[in-house]
This record gives C-alpha cells, sequence and structure tokens, in this order.
C-alpha cells in the first residue's frame, strides 16, 4: 500500500472514531493496512512526531525492536487538517472503496 493511502487511511479511522465511545485500533492494524508491523509503528511514530495524532507511546528496546501502545490514540486538530487539506484523496479514497464493493474479487 502506497504510504499516504495508509496514513490517510489510519487518519480518516480516527476520525470516525471520535463518535465512538472505544476504538478498536485492529480495524487499521498491519494486517487491515497490508503492511509489515515495523512500518505501521513508524507510520504511527511519524503521525505522532508531526503532530496528526496523539495518546502513543512508541518505545524501542536494546534490541532495536519497537513497541507501540496506541491504547490511547487520537487524532488531533493538526490531524483533522491534513484530512480536510487533502480532501481530493478522501473522495478518490471513497470512490475507489465503492468500486471494489461493487466489483467481487477486486
Amino acid at each position: 500500500m502506497d504510504n499516504f493511502k495508509a496514513v490517510f487511511k489510519i487518519l480518516t479511522a480516527l476520525e470516525r472514531a471520535m463518535d465512538l465511545p472505544q476504538f478498536d485500533i485492529k480495524e487499521i492494524g498491519p494486517e487491515q493496512l497490508g503492511v509489515t508491523p515495523e512500518r505501521w509503528s513508524r507510520y504511527i511514530e511519524m503521525m505522532a512526531d508531526i503532530g496528526y495524532i496523539k495518546g502513543v507511546t512508541i518505545k524501542r528496546d536494546i534490541l532495536g525492536e519497537i513497541h507501540t501502545n496506541t491504547s490511547d490514540v487520537r487524532i488531533t486538530l493538526k490531524g483533522l487538517e491534513y484530512l480536510q487539506e487533502n480532501s481530493i484523496m478522501r473522495k478518490l479514497y471513497n470512490a475507489a472503496k465503492g468500486v471494489t464493493e461493487f466489483i467481487p474479487g477486486m
């Protein structure tokens, strides 16, 4: 999956989660995005670093492995602004999603 599509999907899911009492991060986990856990953790780290999300902790152990705690992850105002600015991407994503739901096997 394209890096920016993955970031967009994560932020979109977190924006929708604002209306939910609880959110299961597994809905946008590495398996659902088709990326490795390492790449997924780096996405989360980059979005936290730039201020698109908050409520995450990222630690590296002595072996260099990344451990990501997303139990309190949520989108920030800056993340919402990113989604708004990229509304064209959202429209393309929704159109593609509709096509894949309409045509079996895609």
